[in-house]
């Protein structure tokens, strides 16, 4: 779908000079002699490449649709993962780097969706929060009790979060995936 380029908006996936790209910010500009422009920055799915590019109302870019589908995901290789096709039972192998950071709590049968362009895939998106162990918890140090004061600890995922005081080793927590947050004791 065509559309201009004031009607960009973040978040949008639009295709421009043979990529793909999701755009992340945008600032509408009306100078004072000149047609209005939309300054965009986005950054390329497939290569990370950045783009900061001006776009005025009467140039045209395609807004692209990505397909999602459910994959569930099967082990690690090296540097790549391995998820499985839900519906086909299919298996197919991606680079850590379409995960990013979020690998670290990938689980053995955890549930993912990918988001896919011409059946290649673009990005993983995983549960928003996980449930964790705690392997080590650092000891609280006394007369910090005031202040909501967080200590660190080290998952069983080998992911360094803080968590409350009240936290030791062995407990279940659920984490934010995304933000590597504590969010509170798993039930």
């Amino acid at each position: 779908m065509k559309i201009t380029g004031v009607e960009i908006r973040p978040g949008n996936i639009i295709e421009y000079e043979g990529g793909i790209w999701k755009v992340t910010k945008i600032q509408h500009t009306q100078p004072g002699k000149g047609g209005a422009y939309m300054q965009v920055e986005a950054k390329n799915l497939i290569d990370g490449r950045k783009l900061n590019n001006r776009f005025r109302s009467a140039d045209t870019v395609e807004k692209v649709r990505l397909d999602t589908k459910d994959f569930q995901y099967l082990y690690a290789e090296g540097d790549d993962l391995v998820f499985m096709d839900k519906d086909t039972y299919e298996q197919i192998t991606i680079s850590k780097d379409v995960v990013g950071d979020a690998h670290e709590f990938l689980q053995d049968g955890m549930e993912v969706v990918l988001e896919l362009w011409e059946e290649r895939p673009i990005s993983v998106e995983l549960p928003e929060q996980i449930e964790a162990t705690i392997v080590e918890a650092d000891a609280v140090v006394k007369g910090q009790t005031a202040s909501s004061s967080y200590k660190p600890a080290i998952l069983d995922n080998g992911v360094r979060v803080m968590v409350p005081p009240h936290i030791t080793s062995g407990t279940r927590i659920v984490v934010n995936v995304y933000d590597r947050e504590y969010v509170r004791r798993a039930d």
